[in-house]
């Protein structure tokens, strides 16, 4: 029985470093790109392409659907009511830190790689890389990759100049941008923008962390 538990307990700290080591694997990678992901960023920052650009009450609304404590927390934020298990940051770090990213073992990386962007830029810097970077699903000439992209594509006119009900549209689909259509006729983005105004309003509020589909404003 003793050697089954020191077997058990042996193998139970080498998967606890190959934890850690896989993790800090993607937080030195995120160290060794920083600054070109920082000239990027703030290339982006100078052309107007940042979160300043949204408005600061467009600004807010984005983050309370996608990640509320964007600003204060360093990478993770496993509590927050709607905020789900995955931040912007490690959004973000699934798009420049792996070549292609699949769901499991390589999720431990991009948490590495979320702490290595948080150290290493400001927090301007990482929304900046974001909302050029996020799959934003069909437009009107096909597949759009960039949130002021896809306000142009769509509407004409970056988000700060559409009109509310298209700026709630291109937060609904941040989600799951294969699965809603911009532009046409889509119940089931009709109703996530529904439940998004409800939200952004006050009238209600997530039931839990991994709330993200907001039921508790359906």
């Amino acid at each position: 029985m003793k050697k089954v538990l020191k077997v058990s307990a042996a193998a139970l700290v080498l998967f606890t470093i190959a934890v850690v080591s896989y993790g800090a694997y993607g937080y030195f990678d995120a160290i060794s790109k920083a600054d070109d992901l920082r000239a990027r960023a703030d290339a982006l920052i100078a052309d107007n392409l940042g979160a300043k650009s949204l408005g600061e009450s467009r600004y807010r609304q984005l983050l309370l659907v996608q990640d509320p404590q964007f600003e204060t927390h360093g990478g993770v934020d496993i509590t927050t009511p709607g905020a789900g298990i995955t931040t912007i940051s490690q959004s973000l770090a699934k798009r420049v830190g792996f070549d292609e990213f699949t769901p499991g073992i390589r999720k431990i990386r991009q948490i590495g790689y979320a702490f290595g962007l948080e150290r290493e830029l400001s927090k301007q810097q990482i929304m900046a890389l974001w909302l050029d970077t996020v799959e934003m699903g069909r437009g009107p000439d096909g597949w759009v990759t960039g949130f002021h992209r896809m306000s142009e594509a769509a509407f004409g006119a970056r988000p700060q100049a559409i009109d509310e009900e298209q700026y709630l549209s291109l937060l609904a689909v941040l989600i799951a941008p294969s699965r809603y259509r911009i532009g046409s006729t889509d119940e089931a983005l009709s109703e996530r923008v529904r439940r998004i105004r409800r939200l952004v309003s006050g009238g209600c509020a997530p039931l839990d962390n991994s709330d993200v589909w907001f039921a508790g404003c359906s």
